[in-house]
């Protein structure tokens, strides 16, 4: 790294750290990504000194952003460019022209940021921070406040932005950026820009305050409906202390939060958008009768919602991994862990193997755990959890169920032809296997040769 930066120094340009890594230093925080700005040095100059020291690959030549890899000290790529003025050119937050230009000042480049704590820039060869903003002052006091109010709004992803980095950060937003972020229509934002941010907020250690946030500035009226229906539905206090579903969902999302960091990043989504959307039945479900709210199968009824939810941020499978399957199977079978453990001597083998087929058993008591928990605490006692979990990892179906024993290559070898009648004998023996009646091929055949007799 310092060899990128002396030789940029070299050539006769002025390189700086900006963004997110000088942000998440003065913070404390640990940092990945690398953005180096360099002034006074026109484009092919800047172009031949990087490609002496490491190698090169334009991520957008128009934006005069590069990455260079290959840097001794620097664990991936460092994304380098020219200090960019934007301008308004069209509609929507597409229509934001990015131009570089060697000769801006360091005000000027900075005031394209959207906030002014990613407005500071560092000299590492100095040691020396430019802070045109007051950028360092708004993180001591815990404070998001825009850069240019004029401009703000150019760009309709910083209202989401705001979300994530307030919940991120725990920051406050200053009354005047507050109020920009209201009126700013979201409707040019595609999902997977959404999503992007939405991720984001998810990763914050106390998500709640970005879901808080986002409901006061209007973004989940606009963005997400099926989470504005839970604001002020009802819940029986004697479960639920705390207050209406939406008050419940947003704890429940805190405590979801403490139980993925050991999970890779499929199945720390499937976790955390199941806190989500887990109660987005209740709204459909909810009556009052015989002198208690009740939300009779909200679970089942919370499928078609969630999966409009899913929907609207366009999520399907992740890293190869089915996200959205196993987020419908957390929606619709939450409550089974408790109501399992009330009746738990009766529960057999088979209804664990059975509903490890629809979702990951794992994933689903770390969010029934959750949704326990995310009451008054210290009330409820949540150790059905535990014991479902335990339960399913005796069985070895915590992750998924059994696969069957019994295959259509070995009917044929019985003389039973493909068609009908072969699925019948399959599932009927695959059913067998589920209630433990069947554990190996022997006796799947055996089985099956009873079933071709009949």
């Amino acid at each position: 790294m310092r060899r990128l930066l002396e030789t940029l120094r070299d050539a006769g340009g002025r390189p700086y750290l900006v963004g997110g890594a000088v942000r998440d230093t003065l913070l404390g925080l640990p940092h990945e990504d690398l953005d180096v700005e360099v002034f006074g040095l026109p484009l092919p100059n800047l172009k031949e000194a990087l490609a002496r020291v490491g190698r090169v690959d334009v991520v957008g030549e128009a934006f005069t952003v590069f990455k260079v890899s290959g840097l001794e000290g620097a664990e991936g790529a460092v994304d380098v460019s020219l200090p960019r003025r934007d301008s308004k050119a069209g509609p929507g937050h597409r229509g934001i022209a990015v131009t570089g230009d060697p000769d801006l000042s360091l005000e000027e480049a900075a005031r394209r940021r959207d906030f002014t704590i990613n407005a500071i820039s560092w000299d590492p060869i100095t040691g020396e921070y430019l802070d045109p903003f007051d950028g360092r002052r708004d993180l001591e006091r815990r404070l998001l406040r825009v850069v240019d109010r004029t401009t703000f709004a150019d760009d309709s992803l910083r209202v989401l932005r705001a979300i994530q980095f307030a919940a991120r950060f725990e920051l406050a937003l200053d009354d005047d950026t507050r109020e920009i972020c209201k009126r700013i229509p979201l409707d040019d934002l595609p999902a997977e820009r959404i999503w992007g941010e939405f991720e984001k907020l998810l990763a914050a250690p106390k998500p709640s305050i970005g879901f808080a946030l986002a409901l006061d500035l209007g973004v989940v009226d606009k963005l997400f409906p099926e989470l504005r229906a839970l604001v002020g539905c009802p819940q029986e206090p004697e479960w639920h202390p705390e207050g209406d579903v939406w008050v419940h969902t947003l704890q429940v999302i805190d405590q979801a939060r403490t139980r993925v960091d050991d999970l890779d990043r499929p199945k720390r989504l499937i976790v955390m958008l199941g806190a989500v959307c887990h109660d987005l039945g209740k709204p459909a479900t909810t009556a009052f009768s015989d002198g208690r709210i009740r939300s009779i199968d909200h679970e089942a009824q919370g499928v078609p919602p969630a999966t409009a939810f899913l929907d609207r941020i366009n999520v399907n499978s992740i890293d190869g991994f089915d996200v959205r399957k196993h987020v419908l199977g957390i929606v619709a079978y939450h409550l089974n862990p408790g109501m399992w453990f009330k009746t738990r001597d009766k529960v057999g083998d088979g209804a664990f193997r059975r509903l490890a087929q629809k979702v990951d058993l794992e994933l689903l008591a770390r969010l029934a755990k959750s949704d326990c928990l995310g009451r008054e605490p210290g009330v409820f006692n949540c150790e059905a959890m535990d014991w479902f979990l335990e339960r399913a990892k005796s069985l070895g179906v915590e992750h998924r169920g059994p696969q069957p024993i019994l295959l259509g290559r070995h009917l044929i070898e019985l003389g039973v032809a493909p068609g009908p009648r072969m699925g019948e004998i399959l599932k009927v023996v695959f059913e067998q296997q589920l209630d433990g009646q069947v554990s190996t091929l022997e006796e799947a055949t055996a089985a099956a040769r009873r079933l071709i007799q009949a």
